[in-house]
């Protein structure tokens, strides 16, 4: 699709889905023009819930009445607007597998993001300090930076709880990003994506929420340079992607027979810390209890049930349940002892 208009990106420096929704557009090379949602420059329209980004798409007059939030169906939206450098893989099994570590990035490895940025004495200082410039401007009066500084840590500290970092789980987040910073380490020693010789939804799902650990909260920043320097300069690299060289047809993806050994050594992270999560969210949910709690690592992690993330899961199965008998089958062997199984079980 030619594009006569760049759409626009409203977001924030501050927030891996914005980050994320960014690397899309630059990858794809699909032309766009950034926001910083709730500036004086912000002129998108509204949208149903006050969630950033927000992706603004032009009629053929160049007017932006039509505007829509959430990353993933921003990425399948596209999807269906251009065809050039896809991010969805045309092997229906690989496509699911790349589906499930999207939503691994975008639901469990927010949780360390969330962490890192609202438990540490220094992080919280830097994140009260700079997001409230993201809307109020260079020129936001220091009284009233102040007051936002304070709103913001305030509130963002008050809902540690319930998003699930707190003193009980902090081994649990903690290791889980020790863990994926060496599993990608491993991999990034020989491939530079997830599935082939091409970014894929699931890459751009874990480089929103590592944009953040590895470059913007200084306690994860850190131990990303110590422990996984190759990880920080793939997170570079992935921030603009437009230079990248891919196949015009839908080459360059893995063959379903070939993920790598590194990929399903990532899957089994899926299968151990974001897999018991949601079957727990999900249960809760459904009993309408205010707590949901499962066992990771032999240790219990305990939050508030989140709705969003039980609707992620029935999408999941969904995306499952629409798949050919035979690549089901294909699926069920890729996942057979990563203890991904209960997802689509």
């Amino acid at each position: 699709m030619s594009q006569q208009h760049p759409l626009l990106l409203g977001g924030g420096y501050g927030s891996p889905y914005s980050i994320k929704m960014r690397g899309v557009l630059r990858y794809r090379q699909i032309p766009f023009r950034w926001i910083l949602r709730g500036s004086k420059w912000d002129t998108l329209p509204d949208v149903p819930v006050q969630i950033i980004p927000v992706i603004g798409f032009p009629n053929d007059d160049g007017d932006y009445t039509d505007a829509m939030v959430d990353s993933s169906p921003q990425i399948m939206r596209l999807e269906t607007m251009f065809n050039e450098r896809s991010l969805v893989p045309s092997d229906p099994v690989v496509a699911f597998i790349d589906y499930l570590i999207e939503d691994y990035g975008d639901e469990w490895v927010t949780k360390p993001m969330y962490h890192y940025r609202w438990y540490y004495d220094a992080a919280i200082d830097k994140a009260s300090k700079l997001l409230p410039l993201d809307r109020g401007g260079l020129d936001l009066p220091d009284d009233q930076w102040q007051q936002m500084q304070a709103y913001i840590s305030e509130r963002q500290i008050g809902r540690r709880a319930m998003v699930g970092s707190t003193q009980e789980n902090r081994p649990i987040i903690e290791d889980s990003y020790h863990r994926l910073l060496a599993l990608l380490s491993a991999h990034f020693e020989s491939q530079m994506f997830l599935l082939g010789d091409r970014p894929g939804r699931g890459d751009f799902g874990l480089f929103g929420q590592l944009h953040q650990l590895v470059s913007w909260e200084p306690e994860s920043a850190r131990e990303a340079i110590d422990r996984a320097p190759r990880v920080r300069n793939w997170v570079d690299r992935m921030d603009d992607l437009s230079w990248w060289e891919t196949p015009v047809s839908d080459t360059g993806w893995v063959d379903r027979d070939a993920i790598s050994d590194t990929t399903v050594a990532l899957l089994h992270e899926v299968g151990r810390t974001y897999a018991p999560f949601m079957i727990a969210n999900a249960a809760a949910l459904q009993a309408g209890a205010d707590e949901m709690s499962c066992t990771i690592d032999g240790q219990t992690y305990a939050q508030a049930p989140f709705g969003y993330q039980g609707k992620c899961l029935v999408w999941l199965r969904e995306q499952y349940a629409a798949l050919s008998d035979s690549d089901r089958s294909a699926v069920d062997a890729i996942l057979a002892g990563t203890g991904c199984e209960v997802l689509v079980a």
